[in-house]
């Protein structure tokens, strides 16, 4: 493998260099370039500044442009006379160049260093500011613009994920996009590659006032990973641009069951080449949770009836951090360096109790288990990134290399006692316990090549490689007569070794009214799951694929516009489902992976219709073979309930989509988006029985926003999911609603948030289950109602820039690492 990493890397660079040089010989120099920077009068670049080319006869305007993050501007192809640049730049006096002249015989003219002064008539400090709609809809994406919503401050990630259409979160933190799970969630732009279990504990330990927004890509290009058969949720973290030093700085309170705090802090400093920025979050976030399961279990010879109540206390704790820096070594050639992690840790106590009898609401037994369970999670993660732009016409090649490593460390003791219906001890208590250390090392390397063959016609390239070992241990020990001694049941040790190495191509073509862009993404995979400690056989799998895409996208009219994708997709096995190990909650209840998992693939078909620019209207189908659906399991003899992990048959999804932003006044606007599946499933041998079930569903989401003044704002969102079917299992309906205010102080440098989340307290989890010999009804509450009070406090440089600068996410940090 190390050798097709070299012929692929030497390949596609020796590409990129011939390309290179044709460009650069194709290049025609019938005209003249001027060129040259702007300062301030402190000598600091200038950015985005507005240039002029003027003739120096009468001023009139020939050229515009705008100067680059460096403070440089360039005019090309200018024809024979003489011109004056000029600069103009609000709060700075407008000043020109001398004279320029251009003739027959004239080179490439650099211009003097055109030096700023501020103008007497400046204001001491201008703000330009504009409020993006909280729900923004885009050709590829729906972007949900986090930053300056009142309803974010003071939420997590995960909290903040679960009001983004079309995205439901279900009672063990799986996502879900428009019903279907199998979402791959991204950091930045970069891969978490994360078990469900561990990406929900790092969406958690995430400070949603660290994040600018959530954007949600339901059928990607080539260009992206091919694993998540629903889409890419992408979650953009904060990162300052404003020359100067400048920072901002949050607390949060909350209070439900328990009272949770949440502090985080963020600096950038810009001067010159150099951009410098960093942030750091802490939390506490005490939850409770309760459920009730109902089960039955159907032997030979009788019928036995559960109810089990459970309450789960949790006490989590996060510190986040992120630094990173972006050094410009030449004006076409900018180099970052990003170092960020966590060290996270949890308390978890629950009380399980459950009532047993051989008919309904007859007690014959109690059994009651405490348990204790200490986690602790850290994370060190480095990203190098270098980004050359090798001309003017766009093209550019760059690459990211990427290490990262997890620690988690599980501590936990349980406690179960037997116990005859009048509260009398019928069997000794069972003490057990497990320590379960595991890593978790990533590196990737990611290269990617964009060629402008036309004005028209753009290729892209590039080539990835990543490498994931996941190390887990699980020692579990027995209590008897007062020794703690290996349990060799349960004791394991399971190792998992991942390598993919993909290639992809995109070609785009634009033409008046109509854009058509082709794909290719290729991805070999190599696995091996090895169960060290019971010296089971190796799982080893190698499987090549290909993932083609198009996308097809007409201007019918200046209002009308219609578009189609196409795309295959792939869904590897987390780690968590693939870990064999046994997870107790009772001896009657319990989780299991299954290391036999098979990847599922998944085509995708999408439709879009867009009505001036906002009205959206989508029809999609999906159909996914081999799929990964969570089941629950009986075992009639042992009386027992596992979940686990299967690959059924098959599942198609149909879906219409549509959002539709509104104003009904000024000071009032919204948007609503509807979301109306039928997903189905089916399998022909599960648990001895044929599975072919689905049932129309929809979910209903609005947020309305009223702007009271200039600095005083509300929001509420409501949120409505109908009763759905997935798998076995049949969902309730759930509803909520959010609300919240915010006020700005200070000429908005300081802002006061207020916000509720689940007003009524009326979202909770309920589900149910009638296949085979499955038959069991739970009732979850999770703490959802709760009240924040959030105060941001900006302060440093806050000079007004002509427009907004933002790195190209796709471009740059499009590679698999934990973050």
């Amino acid at each position: 493998m190390k050798t097709l990493y070299n012929i692929l890397y030497t390949t596609l660079a020796v590409f990129a260099l011939l390309q290179t040089s044709v460009a650069w010989a194709q290049v025609a120099k019938p005209n003249v370039q001027i060129s040259g920077s702007v300062l301030d009068e402190k000598g600091n670049t200038m950015p985005f500044a507005t240039i002029g080319l003027l003739k120096a006869k009468d001023s009139s305007l020939v050229k515009g442009a705008i100067t680059t993050e460096n403070g440089s501007y360039k005019f090309e192809r200018v024809n024979q006379g003489s011109y004056i640049v000029r600069v103009n730049v609000m709060g700075y006096t407008k000043t020109n160049s001398k004279p320029i002249n251009v003739n027959a015989d004239a080179t490439d003219i650099k211009v003097p260093v055109i030096k700023l002064s501020s103008s007497s008539k400046a204001l001491k400090e201008v703000n330009i500011t504009s409020n993006k709609p909280l729900i923004e809809r885009k050709f590829d994406r729906t972007i949900m613009n986090v930053e300056n919503s009142v309803l974010a401050a003071g939420n997590s990630a995960l909290e903040i994920l679960e009001r983004a259409p079309g995205v439901t979160i279900d009672k063990d933190d799986n996502i879900s996009l428009k019903g279907k799970q199998g979402v791959t969630v991204m950091l930045d732009g970069k891969l978490t590659y994360l078990s469900s279990a561990q990406l929900a504990t790092l969406l958690r330990s995430t400070d949603g006032n660290t994040i600018q927004s959530i954007e949600i890509i339901t059928n990607p290009s080539a260009k992206y990973d091919a694993s998540g058969n629903s889409g890419i949720i992408n979650i953009k973290l904060k990162k300052n641009k404003m020359a100067g030093t400048n920072g901002s700085l949050s607390l949060s309170g909350g209070l439900g069951t328990y009272f949770k705090s949440s502090e985080s802090l963020s600096l950038n400093h810009k001067d010159g080449k150099v951009n410098i920025f960093g942030s750091y979050s802490h939390g506490n976030r005490e939850r409770a949770n309760n459920f009730q399961l109902n089960r039955l279990v159907d032997s030979a010879t009788k019928t036995t009836y559960f109810t089990q109540h459970t309450f789960m206390g949790q006490k989590p704790y996060n510190n986040n951090y992120r630094f990173g820096i972006d050094y410009d070594i030449t004006k076409k050639n900018t180099i970052g360096f990003l170092v960020n992690g966590y060290f996270n840790g949890e308390h978890n106590y629950n009380d399980n109790n459950t009532l047993i009898g051989d008919q309904p609401n007859v007690i014959q037994s109690h059994q009651y288990t405490y348990s204790q369970v200490d986690q602790s999670y850290t994370n060190f993660a480095l990203n190098l990134n270098d980004k050359y732009q090798i001309d003017t016409a766009g093209q550019e090649l760059s690459f990211d290399i990427d290490y990262s490593k997890f620690n988690n460390n599980n501590n936990a003791h349980y406690d179960t006692y037997f116990y005859t219906p009048a509260g009398v001890q019928q069997f000794p208590p069972a003490f057990i316990r497990n320590q379960s250390p595991s890593t978790i090392t990533i590196n990737t390397e990611k290269l990617d090549y964009a060629y402008p063959l036309t004005k028209t016609l753009k290729l892209e390239a590039g080539f990835k490689t990543s490498n994931v070992k996941t190390d887990n241990d699980l020692q579990a020990q027995l209590l008897k007569s007062g020794t703690w001694i290996n349990d060799t049941s349960r004791t394991n040790r399971f190792v998992y070794n991942e390598q993919i190495i993909a290639g992809y191509f995109n070609l785009a073509k634009e033409f008046k009214k109509t854009s058509v862009q082709v794909g290719l993404r290729t991805e070999h995979t190599t696995s091996n799951g090895d169960l060290i400690s019971r010296n089971g056989v190796p799982v080893i799998r190698k499987y090549l694929d290909l993932f083609p895409s198009l996308f097809i996208n007409q201007t019918l009219s200046p209002k009308n516009e219609v578009s189609f994708s196409y795309s295959r997709r792939i869904d590897r096995p987390g780690y968590d489902d693939l870990n064999p190990f046994v997870f107790y909650l009772d001896q009657y209840t319990y989780s299991q992976g299954n290391p036999f998992l098979n990847p599922q693939y998944t085509h995708s078909f999408e439709f879009n219709y867009t009505y001036n620019k906002a009205i959206n209207v989508t029809l999609s189908y999906s159909h996914t073979s081999d799929a990964i659906t969570e089941i629950i399991l009986t075992d009639t003899l042992a009386k027992s309930t596992h979940q686990t992990r299967l690959n059924l048959q098959s599942q198609n999804a149909y879906n219409i989509n549509v959002y539709a932003p509104y104003t009904i006044s000024k000071w009032w606007n919204g948007n609503v988006s509807l979301i109306t599946y039928y997903i189905n499933f089916k399998s022909n041998d599960l648990a001895g029985g044929n599975l072919d079930d689905g049932k129309a569903a929809f979910q209903l989401k609005t947020t309305q926003t009223f702007l009271l003044s200039k600095t005083f704002k509300a929001e509420v969102a409501t949120n409505y999911q109908s009763p759905q079917t997935y798998g076995i299992y049949k969902i309730e309906q759930r509803y909520s609603a959010d609300a919240g205010l915010s006020k700005s102080f200070m000429e908005k440098k300081l802002n006061i948030k207020f916000s509720v989340s689940d007003v009524f307290n009326t979202n909770r989890n309920r589900l149910s289950s009638r296949y085979q010999s499955v038959n069991f009804d739970l009732n979850q509450k999770n703490e959802s109602r709760v009240g924040r009070l959030t105060l941001t406090y900006n302060f440093g440089n806050a000079k007004i820039k002509m427009r907004q600068h933002s790195t190209n996410s796709d471009e740059k940090n499009r590679v698999k690492g934990g973050n």
